[in-house]
């Protein structure tokens, strides 16, 4: 019988030490989840100011552009019409996507949930690829905007063999960046080369912030 109570204290001892251990991990986990969440939120939160500002800045060439084209509205000019129109247009469609950037970062900022931050996190980075392949496609049309439609129908030796190969070059380059900026590629040299501005870095930081929350909870597991 004292052999048995000495076991069952013994037993009760080990089981009060695993739920302080349990309680104290708990504990840990919760401290640090809401400092990696707010980590996240953080990076985030200046990837929006960031954002307010490249905004106001394409609201500002935007106008800009179309003051311009305004101005150029006759055949001698169709070039230069027909490309700023087009830049204008694909920064206005970036324009928009970055508004909707700010307001998913918003929501981040007053979110509760982890899983929220992640999602969000995730949807924008995704976002982010996406709009930046877009804006790459108006690359050809900063090389056109000086044609005109005399160079064109003269036949001058410049223009077709040095002018409109340097479009092609940059249609080439164009189409490759938007074929190929993708998740595929996150780790390559080219990638991380073109893409290390705030834009892309903020978003990355805040979601390996929060993954970091999951790792932590898989070691305990």
């Amino acid at each position: 019988m004292e052999l048995q109570n000495i076991w069952k204290a013994y037993d009760q001892k080990l089981e009060e030490a695993r739920v302080l251990n349990l309680q104290s991990w708990v504990l840990n986990f919760k401290s640090f989840e809401a400092l990696q969440t707010q980590k996240a939120k953080s990076k985030l939160n200046s990837l929006g100011r960031f954002k307010t500002w490249v905004i106001i800045a394409g609201i500002l060439w935007v106008a800009f552009l179309g003051f311009l084209i305004y101005h150029s509205l006759t055949f001698s000019k169709i070039f230069f019409v027909l490309s700023a129109g087009i830049i204008a247009f694909t920064t206005l469609i970036a324009i928009i996507v970055y508004i909707q950037h700010v307001i998913w970062i918003r929501q981040i900022d007053n979110s509760e949930s982890v899983v929220d931050v992640q999602k969000k996190a995730a949807k924008l980075q995704t976002s982010t690829l996406q709009i930046v392949r877009i804006l790459f496609l108006q690359m050809p049309f900063y090389t056109t905007f000086w044609f005109t439609p005399q160079m064109v129908m003269s036949g001058d030796v410049k223009f077709w063999f040095i002018s409109f190969p340097i479009v092609l070059l940059f249609s080439f380059f164009s189409i490759w960046l938007y074929r190929n900026i993708n998740f595929r590629n996150v780790n390559k040299k080219w990638f991380k080369i073109l893409f290390n501005s705030p834009e892309w870095t903020s978003v990355a930081k805040a979601i390996q912030f929060v993954k970091e929350i999951e790792d932590y909870k898989n070691d305990r597991g």
